[in-house]
């Protein structure tokens, strides 16, 4: 604990320049932490709901996080934690963000709802124009529509699927893309640990409300959760305990080293390397469910990887 307290010292008390390849390194670490994630939440979804989940791995990640900045001894850290109102608010973009995602999924296929998140990048790379002033190359602008490209036949949508619900995810997208500008523009100088703790607060927060006020409206609660979004608690094995534990550690990595990565690096360029989460979920498909990528998917990681290698060269 002593080494990894030093090295995130030596971390926060960096200049916080452009460093393009360790930001990549950052984002594309941090999602593959968040897709396997992910695909432990989906093994585990028909035994805990979603404000359940936000509880409980939230309170463990939080403890962690605190016994984390614990060891670094900096007074600042602490004060930036309640006060600051940019770091309030991009947590309360990211929460939003996940509450419009998982709403959505029981109205529309995942494929379709995915589809709409990853349009993140795009309106990242917006927005750094617009807000950073960054400067986006038409080569750059390209590369990430070739991104998105292959993600379109990765996930092949038909029209049949779209409907209203599509803005919700699509509203999710957007609010990543405000969560990742604000991290640049007005949390640069901030501790990656205090923001990570501050999401996880704020996740906490929103799940307890729920659960308490689906107790105090005294609906009977059945023993397991008949959807991934009712507001009910359910009881956990040690199966389901020790899962939450693991999901605690991956939030507080991947909550952190997101943040990092876009401290450090371009806004535009960090967000084209999210797209690799499909990438990686294709990976945790195949080896958690025996999902088997067909040809039109391989030739959609080939343009996201190549949408990746465009952007670092442009």
């Amino acid at each position: 604990m002593q080494r990894l307290t030093a090295w995130v010292l030596r971390m926060e008390q960096r200049p916080l320049l452009r460093d393009t390849r360790s930001s990549v390194s950052l984002i594309t670490a941090s999602v593959f932490l968040v897709s396997a994630s992910d695909a432990l939440i989906k093994l585990g979804s028909a035994d805990f709901t979603v404000w359940q989940l936000y509880v409980v791995r939230s309170s463990i990640a939080i403890a962690l996080l605190l016994l984390w900045l614990g060891f670094s001894r900096s007074a600042g850290l602490w004060r930036n934690l309640i006060c600051d109102r940019w770091i309030l608010l991009r947590s309360a973009a990211l929460t939003l963000m996940w509450i419009a995602f998982y709403a959505a999924l029981p109205h529309m296929s995942l494929s379709l709802a995915a589809l709409a998140l990853y349009t993140a990048p795009l309106f990242i790379a917006l927005l750094s124009a617009l807000v950073l002033r960054e400067t986006v190359s038409p080569n750059r602008w390209l590369a990430i529509a070739l991104g998105f490209v292959g993600v379109l036949i990765i996930l092949r949508p038909t029209a049949a699927d779209f409907s209203g619900m599509t803005l919700l995810p699509v509203l999710a997208a957007l609010l990543y893309a405000v969560a990742a500008v604000l991290t640049r523009a007005r949390c640069s100088d901030r501790s990656a640990l205090v923001l990570a703790l501050n999401l996880n607060l704020c996740l906490c927060l929103v799940g307890a409300t729920m659960l308490l006020g689906h107790q105090l409206l005294g609906t009977p609660q059945p023993s397991l959760p008949s959807d991934f979004l009712a507001p009910h608690w359910v009881v956990l094995g040690p199966v389901q305990w020790l899962l939450m534990g693991v999901l605690a550690v991956l939030m507080v990595l991947m909550s952190a080293g997101v943040a990092k990565a876009y401290q450090i690096g371009p806004s535009a360029v960090v967000g084209a390397f999210d797209y690799s989460y499909l990438l990686f979920a294709m990976f945790w498909g195949f080896v958690l469910f025996k999902e088997i990528p067909d040809t039109g998917m391989v030739l959609g990681m080939g343009l996201i990887a190549a949408s990746g290698v465009w952007v670092l060269r442009s």
